[in-house]
């Protein structure tokens, strides 16, 4: 029996049928709704607003939190598997589902009230509000301690004043998850667009995430009611939380644009004619596309095993880097491989490798660069922390 090239270790022989499921009709749902004006949307710098409301009816918007809020309730191998097969189209749409199920619902699920849970996260599951996360500042990059955005108490309310920077969904969003320095320590607050004072400006000229809205977050005596305050969690402990969760789903995302990198190139490999034969028959090819499915299937096993351990409940912040850092890495050199494979036509966008590789620049570098997440490791092998 012939291997299915892009698993060959049978992987998905050991996802449960529920699991297979998720992942069949995301695939789906890529295939048919994003591969085929992705291109276009990322040579014009465009979001793709009309598939939100697809993504939500699919249940991929805050997809493991408990049905009870209007969630789908998935496990976090089916979690997983939907940011795989939602990046394998782009970046930008897994970028958009990760920001709002792990980085604005997961914290209102986790350090919100009762109240707060049953005001935002149904409508933020039908895709009816939009979230965004304010943690980065123009100079605090991979020190978020560094924190210069504040909030002071006047009266029974907040007064906000700073700004966040690299904002993912920032101009499309409804509420903002926006983390400040307090007299008690570092605070999450839920900013309301329309608020008095608070703006969000679009980033141009990027050369990655094209298909994604990334912003700028102004705030100028924004006044936010204690309402809207994450009163379960102080410090840096609650937004490092949310990146937990948001790095776990990036472990599998790139595993979907590296698939479609060595899909791409093997293709195009198999059709390229150059002195009398198709490039695929040379041995220099095929060892690149052989390493290409030997770092794919790695990666695979790596993240189905972290989700096993966080379905358990064993998960730890340093497998998590482990993986990001392993993952990403693996994903950015096969789509320049796969890019060197196409020549030429490698340079266009009508081929997804330097699409995928100018994404995954972005990538590799938010939610903690490649050197914090090896520092982690390196941490927890010597105990001695060198940041």
């Amino acid at each position: 029996m012939a291997l299915n090239p892009y698993d060959l270790f049978d992987i998905r022989s050991l996802l449960t049928e529920e699991e297979q499921a998720v992942q069949d009709a995301v695939a789906r749902f890529t295939d048919e709704r994003v591969i085929p004006i992705i291109g276009d949307c990322f040579d014009k710098g465009e979001f793709p607003h009309h598939l939100i409301a697809e993504m939500a009816e699919m249940g991929l918007l805050g997809s493991s939190l408990p049905t009870e809020y209007g969630c789908a309730g998935m496990n976090a191998v089916s979690y997983g598997l939907i940011c795989q097969e939602l990046e394998r189209g782009d970046s930008g749409i897994r970028s958009f589902a990760s920001v709002q199920s792990s980085l604005c619902m997961y914290p209102i699920y986790a350090y919100g009230s009762e109240e707060q849970r049953k005001r935002w996260l149904p409508p933020m599951a039908k895709g009816e509000v939009i979230g965004c996360f304010g943690l980065t500042e123009p100079h605090g990059g991979s020190d978020p301690a560094n924190m210069k955005t504040h909030a002071k108490r006047d009266g029974g309310d907040w007064l906000i004043n700073g700004g966040k920077m690299w904002i993912t969904n920032g101009n499309l969003a409804n509420i903002a998850i926006v983390w400040a320095q307090t007299d008690d320590g570092i605070n999450g607050f839920i900013l309301e667009k329309g608020m008095p004072g608070f703006t969000a400006q679009v980033v141009h000229r990027k050369m990655s995430l094209r298909a994604s809205v990334t912003s700028a977050l102004f705030f100028d005596n924004v006044r936010v009611p204690e309402a809207n305050r994450l009163a379960s969690v102080k410090g840096l402990k609650g937004p490092l939380g949310c990146l937990t969760q948001a790095r776990y789903g990036i472990t599998w995302g790139p595993i979907g644009a590296a698939i479609d990198c060595l899909h791409t190139a093997n293709e195009y490999a198999k059709s390229r004619i150059l002195f009398g034969k198709p490039i695929a028959s040379t041995q220099a090819v095929q060892l690149k596309l052989a390493d290409m499915a030997r770092r794919i299937t790695l990666a695979q096993l790596l993240s189905l095993q972290l989700g096993r351990l966080k379905d358990a409940g064993k998960m730890q912040p340093t497998q998590v880097s482990l993986a990001k850092w392993n993952n990403v890495r693996m994903a950015l050199d096969i789509a320049r491989e796969a890019r060197d494979i196409l020549g030429g036509a490698g340079i266009t966008t009508e081929y997804s490798p330097i699409r995928h590789a100018l994404n995954l620049e972005s990538v590799i570098t938010y939610e903690g660069t490649e050197t914090v997440h090896q520092l982690v490791v390196g941490r927890e092998l010597t105990g001695i922390n060198a940041f």
